[in-house]
């Protein structure tokens, strides 16, 4: 737990923030529209953003590493994607037809030349229903029902994978055959029967669990960096996709993190393993909803509403229905957040854009962990691409059990006093880097953190 006098410090330079917050609890349960912007003793109310920077409603000016929890990847207000708005809504004189439109199909052939294990794309409003069509996908494809998830891996909030991504180790149950520990109340109990727990990066306890459940599993879903910032073994990739293609089980890779993030094809293309699904969102929005699902042609044309019938006949669609997999929703394929990703997109193709990025992203890891290991503090940065996180640990980090392991009280007490030093991310969240991050955004965020940990230090 953070100290009090840490509380109080905060409290005093963010009063208008917590005025605020009070009245938002009038009217918003616990005053956030999502759980994970919480954090004690209130969230911080920002009011604007330019480039690497948020301001708060007292005025406070912070350096931004969550970038809307990794979404922003080129900043805050980036010209080049308000002016790709602009004339998206001037030109088509809309912000949406509820029609199809050309940027889909332009948005989809960016997508494939990116990601080569897909061959159609479907789009959705977030990366959570991302991962909800594809594992839909994997059910109607395989007939199976169970899926199988990892440990300490997120893939939205919703009955089926909200299963163990943050349980108690004394809940968790033997790290070789882990149990599925429901993350909140009012998941049904089915969804603990029907969803598999594996062990990330454990390649010999996880074919074991595979095999023990192969005739009942229609998928493996997993994020090939858990968290976004924990890599998977590049042999357990590569053993991973041949159990899964032996046994006949869909593999879905959730790149909502990672994808563009890693490299510009995803964690994919660094483990060189082609999954049958993939899952996308954040960067791709360019600071807007949406989710894609893509991936292999015979799975996701199920969706193909001409399919089993003669697609000029009305008549026998109430017929046929039971041969499509439906799949609906009226922003699917948003013309302005289409807009604003394909402007994303092209400016991270460009030559410089991508090894600039990793650059200071290295930069900035080496930088913090000179400023840990001078102060005598276990610590690690643990990533790939342009996200990493600070893991105070001597240990390697290779799955969620490794990560509890991890000096977590101190984390806090250093991310709480960072945020009187104008650095900004939730405490315990990863750092996400974007292309707009300076080198003097990067001595300012060393200097923030040695600061930070020598008042630490005095108190201890």
């Amino acid at each position: 737990m953070v100290e009090i006098e840490q509380i109080e410090a905060i409290a005093s330079s963010m009063k208008r923030s917590f005025h605020l917050y009070e009245k938002a609890k009038e009217v918003i349960p616990g005053g956030v529209t999502a759980n994970i912007k919480y954090f004690a003793p209130h969230p911080i109310i920002m009011e604007r953003g330019k480039g690497s920077r948020l301001v708060d409603v007292d005025g406070n000016e912070y350096v931004d590493y969550l970038l809307c929890y990794g979404a922003l990847i080129l900043g805050h207000g980036h010209p080049k994607v308000i002016e790709s708005i602009m004339r998206q809504i001037i030109t088509d004189g809309t912000t949406v037809f509820g029609a199809p439109h050309m940027l889909e199909t332009l948005m989809a052939k960016k997508i494939i030349q990116a990601f080569p294990s897909m061959e159609m794309v479907r789009y959705t409003n977030s990366g959570l229903e991302a991962t909800l069509l594809a594992i839909r996908l994997a059910q109607a494809f395989t007939g199976k029902t169970a899926i199988a998830k990892f440990e300490g891996h997120y893939h939205g909030g919703y009955d089926q994978v909200l299963i163990s991504v943050n349980p108690s180790v004394t809940e968790a149950g033997d790290e070789k055959e882990p149990k599925a520990v429901p993350e909140s109340k009012g998941i049904p109990p089915q969804y603990t029967d029907e969803t598999i727990i594996l062990p990330f990066n454990d390649i010999e306890a996880t074919e074991a669990i595979l095999r023990k459940h192969k005739n009942r599993l229609a998928a493996v879903i997993l994020e090939p960096v858990q968290g976004g910032f924990i890599p998977a073994d590049a042999i357990f990739m590569k053993e991973l996709r041949a159990i899964t293609k032996e046994l006949g089980i869909v593999l879905i890779f959730d790149e909502v993190k990672t994808g563009f993030r890693i490299t510009y094809g995803g964690a994919q293309t660094v483990y060189g393993i082609a999954p049958d699904l993939t899952a996308l969102g954040k960067v791709l929005g360019g600071g807007f909803p949406i989710g894609v699902v893509g991936g292999k042609k015979e799975i996701m044309e199920q969706m193909d509403p001409r399919r089993g019938k003669d697609a000029l006949s009305i008549e026998t669609d109430k017929a046929n229905k039971g041969d499509v997999l439906f799949h609906s929703g009226t922003y699917n394929g948003h013309p302005t957040v289409l807009a604003a990703g394909l402007a994303t997109l092209d400016v991270l193709q460009q030559p410089e854009t991508m090894p600039r990025l990793l650059q200071m992203t290295n930069m900035l890891r080496e930088g913090l962990e000179a400023v840990y290991r001078a102060y005598g503090i276990p610590m690690k940065t643990v990533g790939l691409g342009s996200i990493f996180n600070i893991v105070l640990t001597e240990q390697d980090v290779k799955n969620y059990r490794d990560l509890t392991k991890a000096n977590m009280k101190l984390r806090e007490e250093i991310d709480y006093e960072l945020l009187g030093h104008g650095v900004y991310t939730k405490p315990g969240n990863r750092y996400s880097m974007s292309i707009v991050h300076t080198e003097e955004d990067i001595a300012w965020t060393i200097e923030a953190h040695e600061k930070a940990i020598r008042k630490v230090k005095n108190r201890l």
